[in-house]
């Protein structure tokens, strides 16, 4: 029988940590997954590993795999040479709990602060009517399963280049589902802008290709947002639209009060 050499990391942050080599057996169809539960079951029974539905569509087996952010559970064995070793590691993005765990419980945190879908007051549900176009639209952003790759694989996430708040890729996605549902009345450029640091993405589409649900990331959500926050803040027809309203208020103000005295 075929075996495979994995390099798994191990250890926690306090004691430190380092790649231990098993040589796991390989049957047909197995996955990264499946060798880790094999590593578990006959050699270090108290190897961490986040996993539930090992389907790919509950996102919690994220880790890297040989460098790349990946689902262990939907990266076959048979995608690697023969005699290549597979170095798997916990996502480098986020604190490590132990072994291959990570905390991403900061990205929950985003979450509950992005402003939710807010429908029109005054129309009830039944009378909602939008078209088949934008219902794909949205769609397409609901298949995220929260993974966290496209976290984990963004380089002002990664390598920290800003201090300033940035939500990443993932919660671009969400606010674009909301931004672009054609029944919600909430604005959101300037929390993108300000709060959600959407200017530091430079579009080099790196979530977009590790995303196991082949989601259009770049080019569908954040390049759209992108666009919203430009036309808002930095068209020269609104800034001096913008300006001329609010000179043609102050004199609105100052004439009124001229006449009242």
């Amino acid at each position: 029988m075929r075996e495979v050499r994995l390099h798994v990391y191990r250890g926690g942050p306090e004691e430190g940590g380092a790649l231990v080599e098993y040589a796991v057996p390989v049957e047909e169809g197995m996955v990264v997954l499946d060798a880790i539960h094999w590593v578990q079951a006959h050699g270090a029974p108290d190897l961490a590993v986040r996993w539930n539905c090992k389907a790919a569509k509950c996102g919690s087996c994220s880790a890297e795999v040989n460098g790349r952010p990946r689902l262990m559970c939907k990266t076959r064995l048979s995608d690697f040479a023969d005699g290549e070793t597979i170095v798997v590691e916990p996502l480098r993005t986020f604190p490590h709990v132990r072994d291959l765990v990570a905390d991403v419980s900061w990205n929950y945190e985003v979450n509950r602060s992005i402003t939710p879908f807010t429908p029109p007051t005054g129309a009830p549900e039944e009378a909602w009517r939008w078209q088949q176009e934008d219902i794909e639209r949205v769609q397409e952003f609901r298949k995220c399963i929260e993974c966290f790759l496209c976290q984990d694989v963004c380089h002002v996430l990664r390598n920290h280049e800003t201090r300033d708040p940035f939500i990443g890729p993932r919660f671009f996605v969400r606010s674009a589902a909301l931004e672009m549902h054609p029944m919600d009345r909430a604005d959101r450029t300037r929390v993108l802008r300000e709060e959600g640091g959407i200017g530091y993405c430079n579009i080099t589409k790196c979530c977009t290709e590790v995303c196991p649900e082949h989601i259009g990331i770049t080019d569908n959500a954040i390049i759209p947002l992108k666009e919203r926050v430009a036309d808002v803040y930095y068209d020269p027809l609104r800034i001096l639209w913008r300006k001329l309203s609010a000179l043609a208020g102050r004199r609105s103000t100052g004439s009124g009060a001229g006449g009242a005295a």
